[in-house]
C-alpha cells in the first residue's frame, strides 16, 4: 500500500516561491496518477495539478495555470509542486494523493498524505 508524506510548506510572502514535496513509501508511483488538492480554511477540498506517472502527461487548476508546476524525480519516487508568484488566496492545507484515473475528481484518488500547511502573507 502506497504511503504519501508532503513537506515543504510553510510561510511566504506574497509574489514569494514555495517547493512542496510528495514522497512515496511502500510502492511506488510508476502505476499511478499524483495529484495536489488544498483546502483552505472554511472551504472544500480543490484541485490544484495532476501528473501522470509513466508519461508524464499534466494538468492544472484554472487559479494556478502558469504559476505552479508539477514535475517528478523517478530515482526519488517523489512529486514535486513548484508553486511561484503566490497570493494570499493560496493559503491552505495541500495534499498530496494517487490513483489511477488522470481526473480533477479527487474521490478517484486512492491514497493521501497527511498534508502541509502553505500561508501567504500580503
Amino acid at each position: 500500500q502506497v504511503q504519501l508524506v508532503e513537506s515543504g510548506g510553510g510561510l511566504v510572502q506574497a509574489g514569494g516561491s514555495l517547493r512542496l514535496s510528495c514522497a512515496a513509501s511502500g510502492g511506488t508511483f510508476s502505476r499511478y496518477v499524483v495529484g495536489w488538492f488544498r483546502q483552505a480554511p472554511g472551504k472544500e477540498r480543490e484541485f490544484v495539478s495532476a501528473l501522470i506517472w509513466s508519461g508524464g502527461l499534466t494538468n492544472y487548476g484554472d487559479s494556478v495555470k502558469g504559476r505552479f508546476t508539477i514535475s517528478r524525480d523517478n530515482a526519488k519516487s517523489t512529486v514535486y509542486l513548484q508553486m511561484n508568484s503566490l497570493k494570499p488566496e493560496d493559503t491552505a492545507v495541500y495534499f498530496c494523493a494517487a490513483g489511477q484515473r488522470f481526473t480533477t475528481v479527487q474521490a478517484s484518488y486512492n491514497y493521501w498524505g497527511q498534508g502541509t500547511q502553505v500561508t501567504v502573507s500580503s
